[in-house]
């Protein structure tokens, strides 16, 4: 699989909410850096960050584009289930042999 589609598997495991194919894409020393969340390790993203899918009625990758030999960049929308506001967020994923290393996360604001 390319980075491209690693990058897409992970993100449909998540929306999937599959923990089981989301391990197995994510390196073992995988860390995750958000604007919440500070290089948390494997481990602490499964348990908090992953199981967050239900908050979101909707999530649209908008586009995805490879940046040089390791990095992918995620760009997407999501629709806030409870209040219906609309948001763009931005994900760089670095991946290694053919799993992710690491996600930062860069959140955009409300759209209108």
């Amino acid at each position: 699989m390319s980075n491209t589609d690693i990058a897409r598997a992970l993100q449909t495991a998540f929306d999937e909410q599959d923990a089981e194919a989301a391990d197995r894409l994510v390196a073992e020393h995988f860390t995750f850096t958000s604007p919440q969340d500070d290089h948390l390790d494997k481990a602490e993203w499964l348990r908090v960050c992953f199981p967050t899918a239900a908050y979101f009625s909707s999530r649209t990758m908008l586009a995805i584009e490879e940046l040089g030999p390791h990095d992918v960049v995620v760009y997407y929308e999501y629709v806030v289930a409870e209040s219906g506001e609309h948001y763009r967020n931005a994900e760089v994923l670095t991946v290694r042999d053919g799993q992710v290393v690491e996600t930062r996360v860069f959140f955009g604001g409300r759209e209108s």
